[in-house]
Order: C-alpha cells, then sequence, then structure tokens
C-alpha cells in the first residue's frame, strides 16, 4: 500500500483502483451517513472481494454504528488482505481494547509500533491499552508521548488529559 507524501491517494495502480472504489462510501461516513456507507462498502467487496481499503473503512463505518464485533471482524480482514495495513491494525487494537481483549489490542498495537515506531496513533492504542491493563507508567509514557506529537483534535485531547490525570499518582499531603 505505497501512498505519496503529497496525496493519501496511493501510487500503486491497484492499490489507486482501490482507493477510488471507496472514496464515495467514505465521504458518506464523513457525513455521517453510515449505513448507506455500509450498504456501499460491501457493494465495493462484492465487486472487489481483495480490496482491503473496503474492510477497513466497512470496519469504521460499523465502529461509527456501535457494532464493535462487526468491526473487529472487518478490521481483521482487511489486515489479512494486507498485514502492513497500519490504520487497520490501530483500529482493531482499539476496538479489541473496547471488547476487554486488552492483552489481543496490546499485541496488535505491538505490531503497529514494528511497523511504524514513530506513529503517534501507534502511541495511542498503547497508552490506552496500558492505561486499560492497568499499567500507568508505560500508559503514561505512551499518552505523554501522542499528546506532544499527535496533535489530535480537542475532544480527544481532553479525553486523553482525564485518563492522564487519573493516572497521575496521588498526591501526598506535604506537597500541597
Amino acid at each position: 500500500m505505497a501512498t505519496s507524501r503529497e496525496s493519501p491517494v496511493p501510487v500503486d495502480p491497484v492499490d489507486a483502483k482501490y482507493w477510488e472504489e471507496v472514496e464515495e462510501p467514505i465521504e458518506l461516513i464523513h457525513d455521517q451517513h453510515l449505513v448507506e456507507a455500509v450498504l456501499a462498502l460491501r457493494d465495493v467487496i462484492k465487486r472487489s472481494p481483495r480490496n482491503p481499503y473496503a474492510f477497513h473503512w466497512l470496519g469504521v463505518a460499523l465502529f461509527e454504528s456501535d457494532q464493535l464485533e462487526a468491526a473487529r471482524d472487518a478490521y481483521r480482514a482487511a489486515l489479512a488482505l494486507e498485514p502492513k495495513y497500519l490504520g487497520a491494525r490501530v483500529h482493531l487494537s482499539h476496538v479489541l481494547r473496547m471488547q476487554g481483549d486488552v492483552r489481543g489490542a496490546l499485541e496488535q498495537a505491538e505490531v503497529a509500533r514494528r511497523q511504524q515506531p514513530d506513529d503517534p496513533d501507534t502511541w495511542h492504542a498503547l497508552g490506552l491499552a496500558h492505561a486499560q491493563r492497568g499499567e500507568p507508567d508505560a500508559a503514561r509514557q505512551f499518552l505523554e508521548m501522542y499528546l506532544a506529537k499527535g496533535h489530535p483534535e480537542i475532544e480527544v485531547q481532553l479525553e486523553v488529559r482525564g485518563i492522564l490525570d487519573r493516572l497521575a499518582p496521588p498526591r501526598r499531603r506535604d506537597e500541597d
């Protein structure tokens, strides 16, 4: 899945075709027309069953529709077609964590980190999984890295800062 730095559109002809097939359904997702997006992506998959973008974006639409099991399966299908699909791997990590599979979430996030050590979204996934696992030092490390370099939206920043506040060691009375 080769993409140029100037454009998210893949430069490989097959990838470019796959990307073109999902552009309209992605717009539906952005416009919160999730049912229509799911139907459109399923049509893409019927026509182009080896399109990893279609499975990934189906996962996104299903996730946004609170269908975590189906989203998980879609991300796994994308990764079966393209094991280095970082976005699908990071999203799979989040879904597994939300389903209570913290071990699986950490495994997926670690694979993502090996693929792309400097990816802020991977740090976010690692931080949240470590936090859920009760490992505050590791969680704090990754979440602080994410805030420093990830440039998340304000809602995500507030969520991460809230988690960091809860992870902070309790203050001693003599520190007040």
